[in-house]
């Protein structure tokens, strides 16, 4: 859930704020250090606007938490290579690259 602390920061990078509340209706807001008042009107769209995004973005996370680890990837990605002539070939300089470090240190 986006806060309306993290609207008013995106809204206004380092501003300095205290919020009272997490209803944007019903909370306290305190502008400090002179950071100028951001109207609460702007933070609610602020706020509407962050939260559409991530809700949007619900695919990425759900797919990051499923993918193999990178390192796990990289090494499906190089035996599929070795099993195949011609996409060693096509792949050349990243296939020899790998190939030399396993050669380095053996299992």
């Amino acid at each position: 859930m986006i806060t309306i602390c993290d609207a008013i920061l995106s809204i206004k990078p380092g501003a300095e704020v205290m919020v009272e509340g997490t209803d944007i209706n019903d909370c306290r807001i305190v502008w400090l250090n002179g950071t100028a008042e951001i109207s609460k009107s702007d933070i609610e769209a602020k706020i509407n606007e962050l939260q559409a995004d991530y809700d949007a973005k619900q695919y990425q996370r759900s797919r990051a938490k499923e993918y193999p680890k990178i390192g796990d990837q990289l090494d499906m990605l190089w035996h599929s290579i070795d099993e195949s002539p011609e996409l060693k070939q096509k792949y050349f300089k990243f296939y020899e690259a790998i190939k030399a470090v396993k050669a380095k240190y053996p299992k």
